[in-house]
């Protein structure tokens, strides 16, 4: 009975395969992993250890897709020899059949476990890179430097909270104009007093970030609102802490906050000129009809 309880408690230690591919980061340490291996029957007769190849699922970037979707092994060399692999295997997302995702990996077989499949492995690389989809509205917002808010999400994967805390500071104070240039456009749109759309315009002058969004705190649709507040206010609030008097996990947490303020003010932005125009597009149709 001991040694069935303390099988059990070996297993519930373990990930699955999947997940590990879907969900672990590159170059961490060896992971414990359930069902890696399988026993495959060669025409001959002849057993052997293989890789196991689980469907996974991934987000596909195709027009197609877009989303979540199962992704099926396609290529790779999946044998193991001497209790261990160095391989890469080649996913292919099954809706589109177009978009790949490759994993570069090293795996062995663990002799501490009571399971011949279970083992251990670890992820070199991926492509690509490792990390939930960053939205293409958010990406236009930042034009010729969307490589660098790449960079910064990809140091947020990783748990790197000062290297994601520096790029995302970057790249929002290089783009402030940008910023309140789409604001502005929403302001025009839902026919904002024209003071407001003025204070804009004077803090769109402004090279100090902490300045401009001073003089614009009040001064922006209540469509672009998070919570109530001024997200420019929020961005403030946290790209103004000094990253030298902060733990890298303080400096992750604020990385965070700063991509996903940053997400729902793209969206907001988007949505509030569509919306507006297709508005427009309504009352047009009915003064016609």
């Amino acid at each position: 009975m001991a040694e069935a309880t303390t099988a059990t408690l070996e297993e519930d230690d373990l990930v699955t395969f999947s997940a590990f591919l879907e969900n672990r980061p590159p170059s961490q340490h060896l992971t414990k992993i359930k069902n890696l291996f399988v026993q495959t029957r060669a025409p001959t007769g002849d057993e052997s250890l293989t890789l196991a190849t689980p469907d996974l699922q991934l987000h596909c970037s195709s027009e197609q897709c877009n989303g979540l979707r199962f992704f099926r092994y396609s290529d790779g060399d999946k044998s193991v020899h001497k209790g261990t692999a160095f391989t890469y295997l080649t996913y292919l997302c099954s809706n589109c059949k177009n978009r790949l995702k490759i994993f570069s990996l090293y795996a062995r077989l663990d002799d501490s476990t009571t399971n011949s499949s279970n083992g251990s492995g670890l992820k070199f690389g991926e492509t690509p890179a490792f990390g939930p989809a960053t939205p293409n509205r958010l990406l236009k917002l930042f034009e010729a430097d969307r490589d660098l808010f790449l960079k910064g999400r990809q140091c947020e994967n990783h748990d790197l909270g000062i290297g994601a805390l520096v790029y995302y500071r970057r790249v929002v104070e290089n783009h402030k104009d940008r910023i309140i240039d789409e604001i502005i456009k929403v302001c025009e749109k839902v026919r904002t007093p024209a003071e407001m759309i003025e204070r804009l315009q004077v803090a769109k002058k402004e090279n100090q970030f902490s300045k401009a969004v001073e003089g614009i705190k009040d001064a922006i649709p209540e469509s672009l609102l998070i919570d109530g507040h001024n997200p420019l206010t929020l961005l403030y609030a946290a790209l103004s802490k000094g990253v030298h008097a902060k733990t890298d996990e303080q400096c992750l947490e604020l990385a965070r906050d700063i991509r996903l303020v940053l997400a729902e003010l793209s969206e907001r932005l988007v949505l509030a000129l569509k919306d507006e125009d297709e508005l427009k597009t309504a009352v047009s149709r009915l003064l016609k009809s």
